[in-house]
């Protein structure tokens, strides 16, 4: 009878009538660290391929949002660059803008999700045009807001 094991222990003790190989089928498997194949590639040839099935793959719509998006990340820095070099006298306004980007980029990514024909399992039938209303209908609230907030 082997040793017994803490529930801490990661590494499983291992009795004399275990050997260290693994029989899978009529192939015996030995352990041993991995080498290196001949698939592997550079970290810039994965980033081309990735992008390069994006391009393949994804719809225009979805492309058109996704520069949206990009167009929101980019604003958003913008402010807080300004804020940090410029000052932030009117910390009202600064709030605002920033939140209105943050909050229009949360919400584009919500349509976003909702238009993309892989998620439509999730979402059940939702419909393109219902997505884009209730992003409209967010996005009017959400501004709403923001104009009120800077007074």
């Amino acid at each position: 009878m082997g040793p017994k094991r803490n529930a801490r222990d990661v590494t499983p003790s291992v009795s004399h009538s275990q050997t260290s190989t693994t029989s899978v089928g009529s192939t015996t498997v030995s352990p041993k660290a991995p080498s290196k194949s001949a698939s592997n590639q550079n970290p810039a040839d994965i980033a081309l391929g990735i992008w390069q099935n994006y391009l393949d793959t994804t719809p225009q719509r979805t492309k058109l949002i996704d520069v949206f998006m990009a167009f929101l990340v980019i604003v958003g820095v913008l402010q807080f660059v300004y804020c940090v070099i410029a000052g932030n006298y009117p910390f009202n306004a600064f709030l605002s803008g920033f939140s209105a980007t943050v909050g229009q980029f949360v919400l584009t990514a919500s349509l976003r999700i909702q238009t993309n024909a892989e998620n439509k399992a999730s979402f059940g039938e939702v419909s393109p045009e219902r997505a884009f209303a209730d992003y409209i209908f967010g996005s009017l609230i959400l501004h709403f807001f923001c104009v009120n907030f800077i007074n």
